[in-house]
C-alpha cells in the first residue's frame, strides 16, 4: 500500500491565528500513481484511506492512486505535483483567512500564479521532450537549479543540446543552470 503523508507548518500572528502552511518537499511518498479527479471541477476528489487501496492524503483530502510497478517518473511526477498543490492550497488559506491583511492576500496570490506559470512551464517542456523521444523524463525546479532526470541509459552531445535548448526556452533558465541526469 501507498501513502503519502503530510508535513504542515503553523504561521500566524498569535496563537488563535494560525494558518497551515507546506513547505517544499513535506511531501512523503510511500507509493502512488494515477490521480482520480473531479472532472467536473478539476478538483482533486475525496477518498476514503484504508489498507486495500493505494491511497494518498494531500491538503485537500485523500487521493485514489494505483500503481503497476516501480515506475520512478510516474511517482515523482505525482509526488511533485501533490507538492505543488500542498503549497497552492496553503496559498488558498491566506486568501480566504479573514484574519489576514490585503497585503499578505496579494503576495498569496502572485504566489499562485507563479507556481501555476512554473507548473504549465514544466508540463510543456515534459511534454516536448516526450515528443522528441524522451518518453521517461522528470523536471524539477528549485530556485534557478533546474534538474531533469531523462530514462535513457546513454545520451548523445546531440540529445543533451535537444534538452538544454527546450528546458532554457520554456522555463526562461540560463543552461549553465540546467542539469541533465540519466536514469
Amino acid at each position: 500500500m501507498t501513502v503519502c503523508k503530510k508535513k504542515q507548518k503553523k504561521l500566524g500572528t498569535d496563537a488563535s491565528n494560525t494558518i497551515d502552511l507546506a513547505s517544499i518537499g513535506d511531501a512523503e511518498l510511500v507509493n502512488a500513481n494515477v490521480t482520480d479527479v473531479n472532472e467536473s471541477s478539476g478538483e482533486i476528489a475525496d477518498a476514503v484511506s484504508d489498507t486495500e487501496n493505494n491511497v494518498i492524503e494531500t491538503n485537500s483530502g485523500y487521493v485514489q492512486t494505483e500503481v503497476q510497478g516501480n515506475d520512478y517518473f510516474v511517482t515523482s511526477k505525482l509526488e511533485r505535483n501533490i507538492m505543488y498543490s500542498q503549497m497552492i492550497d496553503s496559498y488558498q488559506k491566506i486568501i480566504d483567512s479573514s484574519s489576514a491583511i490585503t497585503e499578505q492576500k496579494t503576495v498569496a496570490q502572485e504566489e499562485i500564479n507563479k507556481i501555476n506559470e512554473l507548473q504549465n512551464a514544466i508540463m510543456i517542456a515534459e511534454n516536448l521532450l516526450s515528443t522528441k523521444g524522451f518518453e521517461n523524463n522528470i523536471i524539477f525546479v528549485n530556485g534557478d537549479s533546474i534538474s531533469v532526470i531523462i530514462g535513457k541509459a546513454e545520451l548523445s552531445q546531440d540529445e543533451i543540446a535537444q534538452i538544454q535548448n527546450i528546458i532554457s526556452r520554456e522555463l526562461n533558465a540560463n543552461v549553465e543552470n540546467i542539469h541533465i541526469s540519466k536514469k
